[in-house]
């Protein structure tokens, strides 16, 4: 399991300041430049960011070392060097994670036995259109530079303000998680409690979807986050099942209440009898564990069909509507 270390920490990139550097033998790192504050740390000024690039340069094989940046003499919160320098090659994104403005995007998932909206999955997206970074960029750079937690709690936090004066009370709302970024449920699981009080949301309303579950190997403790989020009232969903990690034989262990079908397996499901085949398996076991069952990226009315025509409950994709800023009514279409 990883470290709390970096959990949720701003890190700035400042065009100017002081550098500071620790280590147990401090002395071997320095320079004429460098003034000492005690025996493991030092500090030297800097005028541009180019001076921290070479700096970093000439640290660069120094495995002991831990670095930061300040505006003053002050000691500031430092870092290991790797992952400062994973942060100054990323910083306009690693800037963005921590201080950029966010908004969740809504795609509606509807009933495919009553044709209703059933509710929205959130999704990630930026909110400035002259920033072009894709949640998956974001995730991407906030996972290798120790910032995933951080991100992942903004992205819960978007999600659940989502709903205030878009959607209705009764309507699901699908909020995706990395279940790697939460090391003690008990703890890293309250930041998420408090926005759903803060913004007098119903827990009953939202359903926490696990994602890169392919990543997950610690099977137990997941089960202790899904539990969690259940003991608050909401509802918890296993993602991309069928792909990864998330076999079939997923769902008796972790018992969630919604599973959602890998796309691949949607994906012109008419014209393979071997998803056919998979699709209905995965519906009968889920069903028989009393778990709702999501087909996802569904593009295609044959795709639909064949959904509907072996019992899932839920469907979601483009044929339904796109995500989108504002709440949308999905496309009610006739899929028998």
């Amino acid at each position: 399991m990883n470290s709390c270390i970096h959990c949720g920490i701003s890190f700035d990139f400042y065009e100017q300041g002081y550098i500071f550097i620790e280590s147990n033998q401090i002395s071997q790192h320095l320079t004429s430049e460098y003034q000492k504050m005690n025996d493991y740390i030092a500090f030297t000024p800097y005028s541009s960011l180019d001076m921290v690039q070479s700096e970093l340069e000439r640290l660069q094989y120094s495995t002991d070392l831990r670095m930061g940046l300040s505006r003053t003499k002050r000691t500031t919160r430092l870092i290991d060097l790797k992952t400062f320098e994973l942060r100054f090659n990323e910083k306009e994104t690693v800037n963005f994670i921590q201080h950029g403005q966010f908004v969740s995007y809504l795609q509606p998932i509807i009933s495919l036995n009553s044709k209703e909206l059933y509710g929205y999955e959130s999704l990630l997206r930026t909110n400035d259109p002259q920033i072009n970074l894709s949640p998956g960029k974001l995730f991407d750079v906030a996972t290798k530079t120790g910032l995933h937690s951080l991100l992942d709690q903004r992205a819960r936090e978007e999600a659940v303000k989502a709903r205030v004066g878009k959607v209705p009370a009764g309507t699901k709302s699908f909020i995706n998680f990395l279940p790697s970024t939460i090391y003690n449920p008990d703890f890293c699981l309250q930041h998420t409690f408090k926005i759903v009080e803060k913004y007098q949301v119903n827990p009953e309303d939202l359903v926490f979807e696990v994602v890169e579950t392919e990543k997950i190997e610690d099977v137990n403790h997941l089960k202790k986050v899904l539990d969690r989020y259940k003991k608050e009232g909401m509802k918890v969903a296993l993602d991309d099942v069928g792909s990864g990690f998330s076999t079939l034989d997923m769902l008796e262990l972790l018992r969630p209440d919604y599973v959602k079908i890998d796309r691949s397996y949607i994906s012109n499901c008419d014209q393979d009898q071997g998803k056919i085949d998979f699709l209905k398996e995965a519906n009968e076991r889920a069903h028989a564990l009393g778990i709702i069952t999501l087909a996802e990226g569904i593009e295609r009315i044959e795709e639909a069909q064949v959904c509907a025509s072996l019992g899932y409950d839920l469907g979601q994709g483009y044929l339904f509507g796109k995500p989108a800023e504002t709440v949308t009514n999905p496309e009610i279409i006739s899929i028998t």
